[in-house]
């Protein structure tokens, strides 16, 4: 399987946190562990530091590669947290995970440079930015200097100018020119655009991974499109891409499930087209069930 992936152009490893490597030859999870009281699905389900420590640690222990803290909801409609709120909310956590777990990997999710030093400088060795450096370009400063890895995402619009992917009413849908490449096209030149800046600021490729931004300023169709060409999309770029499109309500329009918390099934299945595609890097919420998942998978591909 690396030898498939290195064939097809996609990278195979991850560089994080100075000279450290995450490796690609299998799906790795990065598990999403919200410290916010308005996240689209699990709002307020963390309420202290000692039970956002808990439920990272729980995760770590059911198969988790990362844990992605985040002091902000990033969800269409969400109010903005400045950044003493955010760093309030995601540093105590960071350090609470890293004394119980010194080895532990812990990404940022971030669009603010002042929150992604405090979070690196606390232990983080990631940055997961969905802004791709345009809300603060203090974000690739941060992430040159301390050698983190980078998640750059691809957004049409900032969260107060957003709404769901099922939202979306007839005149009113995301506009991606068809002269462009439509959606595919154009989000993956704006992720190529950022991955340059990124570089130009002095992060190392290898440091670099892309997301599509499944949900973020698109419709069921669009997301839809997004996915039939997540892996194409990682070996034009040559990056990592990351897969993440758990629980979100255009994969609740898919499968007909209105909770968010109920989209397991839904999610399933959208990861295992991307891990079929080549794709090997997933932001979930459900760690178990994709562990499970990715343990089946590969145990077919193994046998074939």
């Amino acid at each position: 399987m690396v030898a498939r992936m290195v064939e097809m152009g996609m990278s195979r490893e991850w560089e994080i946190g100075g000279s450290g490597f995450l490796g690609l030859d299998r799906a790795r999870i990065m598990a999403v562990v919200n410290v916010t009281p308005d996240s689209f699905s699990d709002g307020g389900k963390l309420g202290s530091v000692e039970e956002a420590v808990v439920f990272g640690l729980k995760c770590l222990d059911e198969g988790g590669d990362i844990l992605d803290l985040g002091g902000e909801s990033t969800r269409p409609g969400a109010t903005r947290v400045e950044a003493g709120e955010q760093v309030r909310r995601v540093v105590p956590v960071v350090e609470g995970i890293l004394e119980k777990r010194g080895d532990a990997i812990v990404s940022v999710d971030t669009t603010l440079g002042e929150v992604a030093r405090a979070a690196v400088r606390a232990g983080a060795k990631i940055i997961n930015d969905v802004s791709a450096g345009l809300e603060d370009d203090g974000i690739f400063e941060v992430a040159a200097e301390y050698g983190t890895g980078l998640v750059l995402m691809h957004r049409l619009r900032p969260p107060e100018g957003d709404v769901f992917s099922d939202r979306y009413g007839a005149g009113d849908e995301p506009r991606y020119a068809a002269e462009d490449g439509g959606v595919v096209g154009v989000v993956t030149g704006f992720l190529r655009r950022r991955v340059e800046a990124a570089e130009e600021a002095g992060v190392g490729r290898g440091k670099i991974v892309v997301d599509p931004g499944l949900g973020f300023g698109k419709t069921v169709g669009q997301n839809m499109e997004l996915i039939r060409n997540m892996g194409e999309m990682g070996r034009r770029l040559g990056l990592v891409v990351l897969s993440a499109a758990s629980r979100k309500s255009f994969v609740g329009a898919m499968c007909g499930v209105d909770e968010p918390a109920e989209r397991v099934f839904g999610t399933l299945g959208v990861s295992a087209s991307h891990y079929l595609d080549g794709v090997r890097l997933y932001r979930v919420h459900d760690v178990r069930a994709h562990v499970e998942l990715f343990s089946v998978l590969a145990r077919i591909s193994a046998e074939r």
